[in-house]
């Protein structure tokens, strides 16, 4: 196993993580199995009930999409998680009456666990990776990254020289005559020193890197069997830079939200945004719309805020209402579906938005004017949304239904269906606590809402399809997780498909598009028809 080790800066959000990622796809694109594992030093066991205002982790989701990878909650490691491991194991007197310290106790525990990980964290062919590239997060030099620091230190020592390195990224700008005075002052070699200037896109940073001799420095200094060769992946990473490059048609997508005010908090979302759109040939615009301004509360109070939000709206192409917690901003969400859903504009819900598109269908439709979520209204006379059996409401943290589920369509006509590839069932991520009540399904499939995904036992509604609609959809999971840059999700891009107008056709051309609607070469010729297993959706 290699270990390649990304350090730098004295704060955090400096480029490491994108650093990381595009190190790992490079070293990928010459046919090498590599992971990842980022390290946080805040005293949090997981991320899991952080407020996205106060904390927002994207380096996860950047190793998952530049790499192709699926990674598990045990692939982010915290100071919380080793303090508590160790701690658990003083309970059981696995020290045998020793005094617990920082050294050794707890380095060792980092590095038996990013040891460990590295083994586990096998591809989705089940072979274990070759390489291990570990962010370390936060600010290096703080109190809390120096037991990170000193494990690591360590770990040097324990693995061959050839097995580890160590990439220190630092904010600099300079001109690249300044690049051997850099080398001097930092006591490495020029070759070492890398100039990562602003590019257009993420997608050139890996072939930055590759540009400057990333690749042959790894292959002589960590001593990787790799070929010298042109490489078919970067090719294809080249490619899409390319064609972000030269988008000129644009569909715009207003996302309804409450943390719209860090664009972070939905990166996920936006990146799936961004897949879909680069497949159809399109630049993407996001309208960014606080849900709660679309309230009516908000037009008695700020009337430009509430008029200025509800224009966005209404001159999207399409309506996103991502997941959530909490109650702040739900009507205002409710509002959005609302007028998606009467005037016909594609719609995609995620989680707590198909939640809240069942509530408002409950309202609005089946006349239930309390309807409502008991995480909202626990006296509602109409509780359309549930908490699940196994939520335990006094405890916050780990209590969700989490990770990969499968779900069964019901429906040999439902659209989603088609845009999966017609497969009978996908596995997409979970991340809820909270559930439709299956006991009403039936008043709302007569009024045509339909339940078209469910669970394996049918006891737990998926997705939504409403009838007569070009696209209204609801899924309880987060598709977003699994969108890459060369497979967007398939819910992701029928949203994308309906705003641009081009659904329908694809449809009926058997999920193609045709040569106008998708990647063009340099010359301005357009590719055949390409199918959707040729988009390379995931094989679920």
């Amino acid at each position: 196993m290699k270990y390649i080790l990304v350090t730098g800066g004295v704060i955090s959000g400096i480029g490491k993580g994108i650093i990381a990622s595009s190190v790992g796809t490079i070293l990928k694109s010459c046919g090498l199995h590599v992971t990842a594992i980022k390290i946080d030093p805040y005293i949090n066991i997981d991320a899991g009930t952080f407020s996205p205002y106060e904390h927002v982790d994207l380096d996860l989701g950047n190793y998952e999409r530049f790499l192709d990878i699926r990674l598990t909650k045990d692939n982010n490691l915290t100071t919380g998680k080793i303090y508590q491991s160790v701690i658990n194991k003083e309970r059981r007197g696995d020290y045998l009456g020793k005094t617990v310290q920082v050294v050794p106790h707890i380095t060792d525990a980092i590095q038996e666990w990013v040891m460990r990980q590295a083994r586990i964290s096998v591809d989705d062919d089940g072979v274990e990776p070759q390489v291990c590239v570990i962010e370390l997060g936060g600010t290096v030099g703080d109190i809390e990254s120096m037991p990170f620091i000193e494990a690591f230190r360590q770990f040097q020592f324990k693995v061959k020289r050839e097995n580890f390195c160590n990439i220190h990224t630092l904010v600099l700008l300079y001109k690249t005559a300044v690049k051997e005075k850099i080398s001097m002052f930092c006591h490495v070699e020029p070759t070492q020193v890398i100039c990562v200037h602003d590019v257009s896109s993420v997608y050139r940073v890996p072939l930055l890197l590759e540009n400057q001799g990333v690749v042959s420095y790894f292959c002589q200094r960590l001593n990787l069997p790799v070929e010298m060769r042109p490489r078919k992946m970067l090719t294809k990473w080249k490619e899409m830079a390319d064609r972000s490059d030269r988008l000129l048609e644009h569909v715009s997508i207003a996302l309804v939200g409450k943390y719209t005010k860090l664009s972070d908090s939905y990166t996920s979302v936006i990146k799936a945004l961004e897949h879909s759109a680069l497949a159809i040939n399109h630049k993407l615009e996001v309208k960014y719309i606080d849900s709660a301004d679309l309230e009516s509360t908000t037009l008695q109070d700020e009337p430009v805020k509430y008029h200025e939000a509800w224009q966005k709206l209404c001159s999207s192409h399409g309506v996103l209402v991502p997941g959530g917690f909490g109650v702040r901003g739900t009507e205002g969400k409710m509002q959005a579906i609302s007028w998606a859903r009467k005037q016909n504009k594609p719609f995609l819900g995620v989680c707590l938005g198909m939640q809240l598109a069942v509530c408002e269908f409950a309202r609005n439709v089946l006349g239930w004017e309390d309807a409502n979520s008991t995480e909202f209204n626990p006296e509602s006379k109409h509780p359309v949304v549930i908490d699940m059996p196994e939520h335990n409401p006094g405890q916050m943290g780990g209590t969700m239904r989490l990770g990969k589920r499968r779900t069964i369509f019901k429906s040999n006509t439902s659209v989603l269906r088609k845009l999966y590839g017609d497969l009978e069932y996908v596995e997409e991520r979970h991340r809820h606590r909270f559930e439709v009540n299956p006991e009403l399904k039936h008043h709302f499939e007569k009024k045509g809402l339909q339940f078209v995904g469910q669970d394996e036992e049918g006891e737990r509604m998926e997705v939504i399809e409403l009838e007569g609609h070009g696209y209204f959809v609801g899924v309880q999971y987060h598709p977003e997780f699994t969108s890459r840059p060369i497979k967007p999700s398939p819910p992701y891009f029928g949203l994308l498909l309906a705003a641009a107008g081009k659904l329908q056709s694809y449809l009926a051309k058997g999920c193609r598009l045709s040569p106008r609607d998708t990647y063009s070469d340099r010359s301005g010729s357009s590719s055949p028809e390409v199918e959707i297993s040729e988009l390379r959706f995931p094989s679920l």
